[in-house]
C-alpha cells in the first residue's frame, strides 16, 4: 500500500511541475494493478489519462534490486535514445549508503 500511495503521490506531482497544466484530472481516470509474489517481488502497473484526452502508463517491478520501470510512454528517453527497461538499475537511497559505513 505504501507503494501505492508512493506512486500517486508521484503522479500529482508530475502534474503540478508542469506550468501550463490546470489541476483538472479525474480520480477515476487513474487506474493501478499491483501483484505481490511469495518472494515479496512486487510487480505492476499504473495509467491515467490527463486533461487532454492522453493516455499514459508505467509499469515496473520492486524486488532486492530496488523499484524499477520496465515500460512506460512517459518516462523520457536518454540523450543516447536508451528507454527504460528494467536494466538501467534501481534508485539508492540514503540510508542504503549509511548502512555501508
Amino acid at each position: 500500500m505504501k507503494l501505492a500511495l508512493f506512486v500517486i503521490l508521484g503522479m500529482v506531482a508530475m502534474v503540478l511541475a508542469r506550468p501550463d497544466t490546470v489541476l483538472d484530472i479525474d480520480l477515476e481516470d487513474i487506474l493501478m494493478d499491483q501483484d505481490i509474489a511469495d518472494d515479496s517481488t512486487i510487480t505492476g502497473s499504473y495509467s491515467w489519462t490527463d486533461p487532454d484526452g492522453n493516455q499514459h502508463f508505467v509499469k515496473y517491478v520492486a524486488d532486492d534490486d530496488g523499484y524499477r520501470v520496465l515500460e512506460s510512454n512517459v518516462v523520457p528517453a536518454t540523450a543516447d535514445g536508451v528507454r527504460a527497461n528494467g536494466e538501467q538499475g534501481s534508485f539508492v537511497s540514503l540510508e542504503d549508503l549509511d548502512d555501508d559505513k
